[in-house]
């Protein structure tokens, strides 16, 4: 296995303040659906020491097989299962797993996976054009890159990277084609930029190619659909009183999370003409985060990893 004492140095984002939203102790059941390396889910073992337990979820294998090693020291208070987390609702039941006390979902892609060049998830080391959480999935992003159309790159890029080059990025694909490593990818990318970026150079906080990239890595792994999916079901896995805290990294991710929230804690979802309530909606949920929470200025400082993060929590109604 890669370096296990590598991935030990890994930084769970916002960590305490996924510990202060869920409020963990003794006896309570929890769900981490995007279990990692293990860090939130270790954390809440802690907190909710002696006989707390988790259920954790990812649909990658490899870092299953980490966090196993991380976890060993709680026992039988973890129980690691290979699910991406959309299926939620057939794994509670499958697994007979009780109503959670609290669910915690860290989106996007880990620190761990962008450092393994061979999953190809990084514009900064040279790997496959890959980017499958699941390594078992069928479709890589080589196969999008090479295979759609300019006018399909172009929408896949600025739909889910908002990327405002994205036609130019994308015929620059296409005249390059094949492409098939990472690098390859992000120097084309930059080259098509360059241009454009010109006097903005200075200013420019990330990578011309990060928007392409989690454009690609969006659409291999379904992201956005799974997060819808997943939201209604890691709803009714809780128990009253139970919360769900959701981590995003981009604003995507965040609308979604947000919207769902904000729909679920009304009783009324009609649209504002309607004179009279006609949807029968009952509001669910109480809104815990009227704002994203954010990294503190030390953390992005420790792990800057982290600096677009937002967690956002609700509390599901006492009947």
């Amino acid at each position: 296995m890669r370096n296990l004492c590598q991935e030990q140095m890994h930084i769970p984002v916002l960590l305490q303040e996924i510990i202060n939203a869920l409020q963990p102790r003794s006896g309570a059941i929890y769900i981490d659906g995007t279990v990692g390396a293990g860090g939130h889910t270790a954390a809440i073992l802690t907190a909710s020491a002696p006989d707390g337990q988790v259920f954790g979820f990812d649909q990658d294998s490899k870092a299953l097989e980490i966090a196993a090693h991380q976890l060993a020291e709680f026992g039988e208070r973890v129980h690691l299962l290979q699910s991406n987390f959309d299926r939620l609702g057939d794994m509670v039941r499958r697994y007979h797993i009780p109503p959670a006390d609290g669910v915690v979902l860290d989106l996007g892609v880990s620190s761990m996976q962008l450092e393994q060049p061979e999953r190809g998830f990084s514009f900064q080391l040279d790997g496959p054009l890959d980017m499958r959480m699941n390594p078992a999935a069928k479709q890589a992003a080589v196969e999008l890159v090479n295979n759609l159309s300019a006018k399909e790159l172009a929408d896949l890029i600025y739909q889910y990277g908002e990327e405002p080059q994205s036609r130019r990025i994308a015929s620059a694909i296409v005249r390059a084609r094949p492409i098939t490593r990472t690098v390859e990818l992000a120097d084309i990318v930059v080259k098509a930029t360059a241009a454009k970026r010109g006097h903005r150079r200075s200013k420019r906080k990330i990578h011309p190619a990060t928007r392409t990239f989690q454009a690609l890595r969006v659409a291999v792994n379904d992201e956005l659909g799974a997060l819808e999916r997943v939201l209604p079901q890691a709803i009714e896995s809780l128990k009253p009183g139970g919360r769900l805290a959701v981590i995003s990294f981009n604003s995507l991710e965040d609308r979604i999370v947000k919207q769902y929230f904000k729909r679920e804690s009304q009783d009324c979802i009609c649209p504002p003409e309607y004179p009279i309530c006609t949807c029968g909606h009952k509001a669910t949920v109480n809104i815990i985060t009227k704002k994203p929470i954010t990294p503190s200025f030390a953390e992005i400082d420790a792990n800057p990893k982290a600096r677009s993060a937002k967690l956002r929590v609700i509390e599901l109604k006492e009947e």
